[in-house]
């Protein structure tokens, strides 16, 4: 198993006693040169989580072991520049992920840079390469990112993640920013480079459908915690999680026809906050099939099959 993460937790204290419980208990494993998919809505800690398993935010408890080596809480400058070329992240804006005053050259080798200490290195031919790479042209180098659109600009992104020849790549909604006729490109970009370099993938989406297409399981969170995983076809087409399902329902079908004689039912409720949540199920005040139970304890993670994990009373 390349990454293991044990009921991990990543809270945020805002003052007078509260508590932002933004990743709640999450407890994943991700195999290595597969692609596991991580589904929610805006809110439900998919970024935080991100960020705590790349070491840009700290944990506040929890165990995330990589590699078969358990990886420290807070990160010194020394973990960053050993754990870099092995753990790298793509941001979700491309537009602000790039710094304008640097050139493409400088910010594609800017994490070689730092792994040879601030050194005069060269990198010309392979930063032309990895340009090549990812679909742009060797002489792009010496231009700056205002003058690329947001695709080409992920493409760079994506690039300077690569240099390093990480293991393990945190993509956080890599595509939302972009055009939908980019999305695709973006997307089978990162599937090629996949299959070629062997990358193990933590794909964060809201899109359930591309994570359906590009991912080998689907992990869905809601509100800190994960309440469905499984295989994605599985998940996709035979939801058992009530918030899963209320996601695939609200998911629009690709035929318009078909969508405009679809029943819709809007998702009762509103996403509780964050902030102390209270006992019980987080999704109890949306879930059509609550009970007393849901309101009273906390449902406990269970594996329906060796692939298959519900958090729900109902199983």
């Amino acid at each position: 198993m390349l990454l293991e993460v044990r009921n991990l937790k990543t809270h945020f204290a805002i003052g007078h006693g509260q508590v932002v419980h933004a990743v709640d208990g999450v407890s994943l494993n991700i195999a290595e040169n597969e692609i596991l998919g991580l589904v929610g809505e805006s809110g439900c800690g998919k970024s935080t989580l991100g960020r705590t398993l790349a070491g840009l935010q700290p944990k506040t408890s929890g165990d995330i072991i990589f590699h078969g080596k358990a990886l420290p809480n807070r990160y010194s400058v020394a973990d960053f520049r050993r754990l870099s070329t092995r753990i790298q992240m793509i941001f979700q804006d491309p537009y602000a992920s790039l710094n304008p005053r640097m050139t493409i050259h400088e910010i594609i080798s800017e994490p070689l840079r730092l792994q040879a200490g601030g050194g005069s290195s060269d990198y010309r031919q392979l930063v032309a390469k990895w340009l090549l790479q990812v679909g742009l042209q060797p002489d792009h180098m010496n231009r700056y990112p205002h003058e690329f659109s947001g695709g080409q600009r992920q493409r760079i992104g994506i690039a300077r993640a690569l240099i390093v020849k990480p293991s393990f790549v945190i993509c956080d909604e890599p595509i939302s920013a972009l055009d939908v006729s980019v999305q695709a490109q973006v997307i089978n970009l990162l599937q090629s480079l996949k299959q070629e370099l062997g990358l193990t993938l933590l794909f964060i989406a809201h899109d359930l459908s591309m994570v359906r297409y590009l991912c080998d399981r689907m992990a869905v969170m809601y509100l800190g915690s994960v309440v469905e995983e499984g295989p994605s076809d599985e998940v996709y087409f035979r939801p058992k999680h009530p918030y899963t399902q209320m996601l695939i329902a609200s998911n629009p079908m690709a035929d318009p026809r078909r969508e405009r004689a679809r029943e819709h039912q809007p998702p009762r409720g509103e996403i509780p906050s964050p902030i102390n949540p209270k006992p019980g199920c987080r999704f109890v005040d949306r879930c059509p099939q609550a009970s007393q139970r849901c309101h009273e304890k906390t449902p406990i993670p269970k594996f329906t099959d060796e692939q298959r994990m519900i958090a729900c009373h109902l199983y």
